[in-house]
């Protein structure tokens, strides 16, 4: 028996051609190279989109997404209208009796 290094036998080749095996697995099922920037371009079109796309209270969505904006409504719309309306003669009366009361009013009296 020779001192120095050795070889370690099937047990140490069986793993090495395990993890050989396992790499090149890896490396041929998932490219990072073609992973990573397809992720980051979907990503970023994914961005523009929600920039761009009309969703919420304003526009109405193209229709397969999205659905009428509840202020379109004509019972909304005309709910609106009234709350405006009320909200524009209260301060019309408000304004009135400050006049009021800022007026000197002259007693037929005097």
């Amino acid at each position: 028996m020779a001192l120095g290094r050795q070889d370690g036998g099937v047990k140490f080749r069986a793993a090495w051609l395990l993890a050989l095996r396992r790499l090149s697995v890896y490396t041929s099922v998932m490219l990072d190279r073609l992973y990573l920037p397809a992720l980051a371009l979907a990503s970023a079109a994914a961005i523009v989109l929600a920039m761009v796309w009309p969703q919420g209270l304003g526009d109405r969505s193209p229709p397969p997404f999205g659905r009428e904006p509840v202020q379109r409504a004509a019972a909304v719309q005309a709910a609106m209208k009234r709350e405006t309306q009320a909200s524009q003669a209260r301060l019309n009366n408000a304004r009135q009796a400050v006049r009021d009361l800022q007026t000197p009013t002259i007693a037929p009296a005097k």
